[in-house]
């Protein structure tokens, strides 16, 4: 089997975001059972990814990636597996795999602001309806998605005719053996975006409610977000990073006594396995997917509610009820590993390019 993975969504600033991780981490793994070839678009790419072989063609958001195909032809490959739903077809000769990893934003429709005025506009149209989608996804011969959830959700919305496979996320390394040794700070750890859903603002309120405690937002964040979450603040500690590498993000989560998530939806929380895999116990908004990834070693609180997640931030007080629920995260987060997602995916890949031979 000739495999192409296509990494052209990877970032270029030595920073993941959530796709840039998942096609690094499932780029690895594959590359650990198969032969493959890594579609990039810059160089820089490729320090976020294994050493393994690539080859380069122009970005995704380019106006000509509906003819991508004509470029991937030259590789011959087998199959192209596309850690997203975007990727151009027409005349491929190759079998192909596409990624679904959330429909939030049929919910949430506003596009990131980073995005050049014609992407935004686009992204608007593929949100207005179901149709776009659907048109994507049975593009591919086969469709992949990081949880339960969301295929429950492919499945109910009736978004492809192609075979649906649950390919989960993960986090980066192994879990620890034990968490980090040493007394816990009074503090929260918040890993994520300041966008509507996330829903910051009810962290924010909670952290009000626990005098003495400091909730670190790890993120970037413009100025005027910052601003409007100060105002909100009324009497709490927070820390905005306004970025933070790896290393350091370690550092703060090896100290804290938990991650928190007030989101009202993911496709899958990736920030929450991170967690999970240094020990660290999660406080968590009680919706299927966050059931899902942080099962019964998580603690709950109803959606937009800061004294719930106060009242569950307090019961970490407890040094038992921590030092249970931090040996719970690790045995939770043990089930999500690269190695696993690709050796689910592999038959997937397999299967099509046979078909396509």
């Amino acid at each position: 089997m000739k495999l192409v993975v296509d990494c052209r969504y990877v970032r270029r600033d030595g920073r993941h975001d959530g796709i840039s991780r998942y096609t690094a981490g499932i780029t690895g793994g594959l590359g650990r059972l198969v032969p493959l070839t890594m579609l990039i678009d810059d160089e820089r790419q490729l320090e976020l990814l294994p050493d393994l072989p690539w080859a380069r063609t122009r970005p995704p958001a380019s106006l000509l990636e509906p003819l991508i195909p004509r470029v991937v032809n030259r590789l011959r490959p087998d199959v192209v597996f596309c850690p997203l739903q975007t990727s151009g077809s027409l005349g491929r000769r190759y079998g192909l795999v596409l990624t679904l990893h959330d429909l939030i934003y049929y919910r949430h429709r506003t596009p990131p602001t980073e995005f050049a005025w014609w992407v935004r506009l686009g992204w608007r149209l593929l949100y207005a309806s179901y149709l776009p989608q659907r048109l994507l996804l049975n593009r591919a011969d086969e469709v992949v998605t990081v949880s339960e959830t969301v295929a429950e959700e492919i499945a109910r919305h009736h978004l492809t005719r192609r075979p649906v496979t649950v390919v989960p996320n993960a986090a980066d390394g192994e879990p620890l053996p034990a968490a980090a040794p040493g007394e816990r700070a009074r503090s929260i750890v918040y890993m994520g975006a300041f966008i509507g859903y996330k829903d910051v603002p009810t962290l924010v309120r909670a952290a009000a409610l626990l005098p003495g405690w400091t909730l670190h937002l790890t993120s970037r964040i413009g100025a005027d977000e910052r601003a409007r979450l100060e105002r909100l603040a009324a009497g709490a500690t927070l820390v905005f990073h306004d970025g933070i590498d790896d290393a350091g993000y370690h550092r703060l989560l090896d100290t804290a006594t938990a991650l928190v998530s007030a989101s009202r939806d993911e496709g899958f929380g990736l920030p929450v396995v991170e967690a999970m895999q240094r020990g660290v116990p999660v406080v968590l908004t009680d919706i299927p997917i966050f059931r899902e990834v942080g099962g019964s070693a998580a603690l709950y609180a109803a959606q937009g509610d800061p004294a719930a997640f106060a009242a569950a931030v307090r019961l970490l007080e407890d040094q038992g009820e921590w030092r249970r629920r931090s040996t719970a995260s690790l045995e939770q987060a043990a089930r999500y590993s690269w190695d696993a997602s690709a050796a689910r995916l592999l038959p997937v890949l397999q299967r099509v390019a046979e078909r396509r031979r």
